[in-house]
């Protein structure tokens, strides 16, 4: 950090105030001195200044009507009053104008110091400490990677690196590729601990941690049968970093809740979003309701069912609650959403599943435009948070919260950005997505993929009595030996799901309580 900033100081009284101008030029500032409102409108005309430090009561102009000749001039500038007025109609005013800071007279040194450096020099504060703080926290975030045993300590971990992103993001830091190394890291050994557990847990429900097909069962009943009144929003896509820069706009309104929970594999909507709704695996849909169940080779779409795989679940554990279900695809069907809100609240249970998120990841790969505004995470996050404040969403939320009711926020899998490709031949019944495959005549290294060979034993379809499935680790994809090259080009860095990462399985579930 540097401290040569230029500040002007207006003040009819000046040389009273030499001692705190030579202390602020001794910490290496340049102070220009003035002893009127029209004399700082004059510098401000012909330089700008880091910061201005402006007394109230200056003959001539005041220094209220100085401040807004100011702002006309150089909007972003901070200005600091320092006054003997303590009236409160002056700081009100004083606030009203956007002013940085109010220091009453008679001033320390110090608290000159101390404005300066949270109005002119608090980012590169904040991303000092903020760097020292990461490189302390970086070996044990080491440990606990090499020493996660257990489906909690791998939510920890991946808390502990998605704060540290943000972190890093807000203050700007040199830190991000240590950290992408680490999650890269943390990515490896969370698939390594993935394929030695996921057949376990789907064969033993009782032991596993709480996963798609629990969701109903254990978080939404237990609140139904308490006859709380629910909404249940699902955001398709959604990830614990976009829950958290969205949280900040519904901090006013509610209290939060704030939990993980493992998505079933694939990570993709046909599969994790229907054993939600259902309650079952896949492979039971499959079995229990062919009707409802939409295979990897129907050209029908794959989630046009919801609505009665909820009603079997909530029939299947002999409840009695009423519910509706909308799905909002855009802002026509968000504008009738909250046009309908009330006749909603009649139902005891309300299911809303928002898929704008899914739609801006499938436009990020396919649209160049789009890809250039979600260039990074950071971008795919301010997207997200300037999509849930400036559409319906936000609206809804509150409007929900004025009624009192609890919202269960959560999504149905994640995304991750992927770099890594990876041979995979299939034949033409092979399904397209980029991060799991299944199908009977796969061909790959098994070294790269997470294989399951029993599809039944993971409670999967099996589209063929050969059939099998592959799924991406950490940031791989798939990619044809045909025409290799552009495929990799095409499809690196984009946004995908259904693999086996943190980002797409470690998901949140957020019970939010009006204030």
């Amino acid at each position: 950090m540097t401290n040569k900033a230029s500040i002007l100081w207006a003040d009819d009284e000046i040389d009273l105030l030499k001692p705190h101008i030579f202390f602020l030029e001794d910490k290496g500032y340049e102070v220009n001195a003035v002893v009127s409102g029209q004399d700082a409108i004059d510098h401000c005309r012909v330089r700008n200044f880091d910061i201005i430090f402006l007394d109230e009561n200056m003959p001539g102009l005041s220094g209220l009507e100085t401040l807004s000749l100011i702002k006309e001039i150089n909007p972003t500038v901070p200005v600091v009053m320092v006054t003997k007025s303590e009236e409160e109609s002056i700081m009100n005013q004083a606030i009203g104008n956007k002013i940085a800071d109010y220091l009453i007279k008679p001033v320390n040194p110090n608290q000159l110091l101390l404005s300066i450096k949270k109005n002119v020099h608090q980012h590169s504060i904040i991303s000092e400490a903020t760097m020292q703080s990461y490189q302390q926290e970086f070996a044990r975030i080491g440990v606990q990677i090499n020493d996660s045993l257990t489906t909690d300590d791998w939510t920890e971990v991946y808390k502990k690196i998605v704060y540290w992103e943000l972190e890093l993001e807000s203050g700007q830091t040199q830190m991000s590729d240590l950290l992408r190394m680490q999650k890269r890291e943390a990515n490896n050994s969370f698939g390594k601990f993935v394929r030695r557990n996921y057949i376990d847990w789907i064969q033993n429900p009782d032991n596993r941690p709480l996963m798609s097909p629990d969701l109903f069962k254990k978080r939404v009943f237990p609140l139904l049968d308490k006859d709380e009144k629910l909404f249940f929003i699902l955001i398709d896509n959604f990830r614990l970093d976009q829950w958290r820069v969205v949280k900040e706009l519904l901090a006013d309104t509610f209290t939060f809740d704030e939990n993980l929970y493992y998505s079933i594999l694939p990570t993709a909507t046909q599969y994790a979003r229907n054993a939600i709704f259902s309650g079952l695996m896949p492979a039971q849909i499959e079995q229990l309701f062919p009707e409802l169940w939409v295979d990897e080779e129907s050209e029908e779409g794959k989630n046009l069912n919801e609505a009665p795989l909820i009603q079997t679940q909530i029939d299947r554990f002999r409840r009695k609650y009423t519910f509706s279900y909308t799905k909002a695809n855009d802002s026509q069907h968000g504008e009738r959403l909250l046009n309908n809100i009330a006749s909603l609240m009649q139902n005891q249970l309300n299911v809303i599943v928002l898929n704008f998120i899914d739609m801006l990841s499938h436009a990020r790969t396919e649209m160049k435009m789009i890809r250039e505004l979600a260039q990074s995470e950071a971008a795919y996050r301010s997207l997200t948070k300037s999509w849930f404040q400036h559409s319906f969403t936000l609206e809804l939320f509150h409007r929900i919260a004025d009624k009192g009711y609890k919202i269960i926020l959560t999504t149905d899998h994640g995304t991750i950005r992927v770099d890594d490709p990876v041979r995979v031949i299939g034949d033409k019944n092979t399904n397209t997505n980029l991060r799991y495959k299944v199908g009977k005549n796969l061909s790959y290294n098994p070294k790269d993929i997470f294989e399951i060979r029993e599809p039944l034993k993971a409670g999967l379809p099996s589209p063929n009595l050969s059939s099998k499935y592959i799924f991406a680790l950490s940031e791989s994809f798939f990619a044809y030996p045909n025409n290799y090259n552009y495929y990799v080009s095409y499809y690196k860095s984009t946004f995908q799901h259904g693999g086996i990462s943190m980002e797409e399985m470690l998901i949140p579930f957020i019970t939010l309580t009006p204030k």
